[in-house]
């Protein structure tokens, strides 16, 4: 069977890297134009049907932009298999390449499975939480998916000390905290999904002053890491990635200022959330390049013997009892 080629299980993996903030992004335009329950039951859309059938109690603009994002998640699922696969023919088999591609599949297997339960529980505030949190998890290990498939079974160089890290590390505890406290505010704010959809009966100045103390705090921990980075003499690539977070979280930032100073109009709500898989990935990618392993080394091509009565070719050896 011949092996997957390297271009191919790279372009695959970035596209379930695509797919899982896209996924996150259509999710948010269900919620912000009051979609969510387009569909009122799951797995099907409609009880007897799989595809919107039309009731005067739910606009049809409403059930076809739910019955879309339904759709999007069939094309994660067979992007997530076709990287399962691919990963699987690759040889030699590299585990963790197969591990994170095997990530991409169960993830999805769960997100339907909590998608079912949202639906179910009529949009409860924790459940649509959960759905998005589970969302940036599978972006952050779809980051780790492309950067496996340049990466062979070798071992483990860190780029920085321990210290450095164990920094990052802390960041991305902080990073949870964050995106944390971000769905919280969504949750206690006016963009339900439905509009019957009770809301989280917490103040929303408050939440937010928690949502942006933990931002301080986020960058406050990045911050630390470039005095760190520049310390240990940290690889260019590394200060590249640690740039482009630095970017990527400002430009967030200041899209969630802009967000709220206008009263979280529904645009700006969806691009929040984009933002959101974007500083995650970035967040990913930084990490790893904390590490590196050996690049994928091609398998060895097999000798030929040679004719009889042929002579080897220069600098060739023959093989030996």
């Amino acid at each position: 069977m011949p092996s997957t080629p390297p271009v191919l299980m790279r372009r695959l993996a970035i596209a379930n890297l695509v797919a899982q903030i896209g996924i996150g992004v259509t999710g948010s335009v269900v919620r912000v134009t009051g979609s969510g329950l387009g569909c009122s039951t799951w797995p099907q859309c409609e009880p007897g049907s799989m595809v919107p059938v039309s009731h005067a109690e739910i606009a049809p603009l409403h059930m076809w932009i739910e019955f879309g994002n339904r759709l999007l998640g069939v094309l994660v699922v067979l992007t997530a298999g076709a990287t399962l696969l691919a990963a699987l023919a690759t040889r030699p088999r590299r585990r963790r390449l197969t591990a994170l591609a095997l990530a991409m599949p169960l993830g999805v297997v769960a997100q339907a499975v909590i998608g079912g339960i949202t639906v179910l529980a009529g949009l409860a505030w924790w459940t649509v939480m959960l759905h998005f949190l589970a969302s940036m998890v599978l972006v952050w290990f779809a980051v780790l998916l492309v950067t496996a498939t340049t990466e062979d079974e070798g071992p483990v160089t860190p780029t920085v000390p321990a210290a450095g890290r164990g920094l990052v590390l802390f960041s991305t505890a902080v990073l949870a905290v964050l995106l944390v406290a971000g769905t919280l505010v969504t949750a206690a704010g006016p963009h339900g999904g439905d509009p019957e959809t009770p809301r989280l009966a917490v103040d929303i100045p408050l939440l937010t002053q928690i949502h942006v103390d933990a931002l301080f705090l986020y960058l406050g921990a990045l911050v630390g890491i470039g005095f760190l980075f520049r310390a240990v003499g940290a690889p260019a690539s590394l200060h590249r990635r640690y740039a482009t977070l630095i970017a990527v979280v400002l430009a967030q930032g200041v899209l969630g200022s802009v967000q709220y100073a206008l009263g979280v109009p529904e645009l700006l709500v969806s691009l929040h959330v984009l933002g959101a898989g974007l500083v995650t990935a970035a967040a990913a990618w930084m990490w790893a390049g904390t590490a590196t392993r050996p690049a994928p080394s091609a398998a060895a091509p097999h000798a030929v013997d040679p004719a009889p009565g042929s002579r080897p070719l220069a600098g060739a050896t023959a093989d030996r009892p």
